[in-house]
């Protein structure tokens, strides 16, 4: 089951902002005007203390409240995390790695609904995007951002085209990764040269496809694939990414946790090496 997390915290935030609202309103007044009342009386301090003490539903309430809306708001319009739970952005991003998201890189959204309400940056072929995926956008995916709006897209032969020009490929030495289940498995790396964007791409065999994808991307979409070009379910297989359906650009990895190592113990299977790391 996929659960909308801002939904949740905005839920929450109503929630713990109308208790404490209210309590502000009305139980603040009462409770002050019963406890002076005792204290007209003769009542002792200790009971007029007890009757000032907030509710504990009150006081956990106005606990929570500003922190749901700070994280909210954090998550909302800056940055955000996800974890990379495949392989189809390897070699550059691993299962088990924790990512950062900038959530203004290409606009500010309105959180729940997702309606951009201005522009900040452009989005640029190559970057690595996190989109909710079209067909069910309760779950989100990332992949490398292919194809603009307008652009003329050929992948033929493991090779892509972008409007008449052979993007650059130069082999590299072999990629070995050890698979959660199915053991050690050894890929083809290349350096790709996406209209200037350098990044590692891997192939699990050198068999050529004759069968080219020739695709126009059309207005107000994007075409992207994973950088394990055999391994990804992406805009080959389901279509284009709508621009309403953009998260975020991942740009830095702020953990990285080993999922096949499952015999070793926790600070062993923490990939020291990758923390810190930017998104390539």
């Amino acid at each position: 089951m996929n659960f909308d997390f801002p939904l949740i915290m905005f839920i929450a935030i109503l929630i713990t902002g109308i208790i404490w609202g209210l309590d502000l309103i009305f139980g603040v007044p009462a409770r002050k005007k019963k406890s002076e009342a005792l204290a007209g009386s003769g009542g002792s301090g200790e009971a007029v203390k007890k009757l000032r003490q907030e509710p504990v539903l009150v006081e956990y309430a106005r606990a929570f409240f500003p922190v749901i809306l700070i994280v909210f708001i954090l998550r909302s319009f800056l940055v955000e995390p996800f974890r990379i739970p495949s392989g189809s952005m390897l070699p550059g991003l691993l299962p088990g790695d924790f990512i950062l998201v900038n959530k203004f890189a290409y606009g500010v959204r309105l959180p729940i609904v997702n309606n951009k309400i201005f522009n900040l940056g452009e989005i640029k072929r190559g970057d690595v995007v996190v989109f909710r995926y079209p067909r069910d956008p309760s779950v989100n995916y990332i992949k490398r951002l292919v194809g603009l709006p307008g652009d003329k897209i050929i992948y033929q032969n493991r090779r892509l085209t972008i409007n008449g020009i052979l993007m650059d490929l130069t082999a590299k030495d072999g990629f070995d990764f050890n698979e959660t289940l199915g053991g050690v498995s050894s890929y083809h790396r290349f350096l790709e040269n996406l209209a200037g964007v350098e990044h590692d791409i891997i192939h699990t065999t050198l068999t050529d496809n004759d069968e080219a994808l020739e695709i126009t991307v059309p207005a107000g979409h994007y075409f992207v694939m994973g950088d394990n070009r055999d391994r990804s379910n992406d805009s080959r297989y389901w279509g284009f990414v709508p621009d309403a359906n953009l998260v975020g650009r991942a740009f830095y990895i702020w953990f990285s946790w080993d999922m096949a190592a499952i015999e070793d113990w926790f600070p062993a299977r923490i990939r020291w090496h990758r923390v810190g790391e930017p998104i390539k």
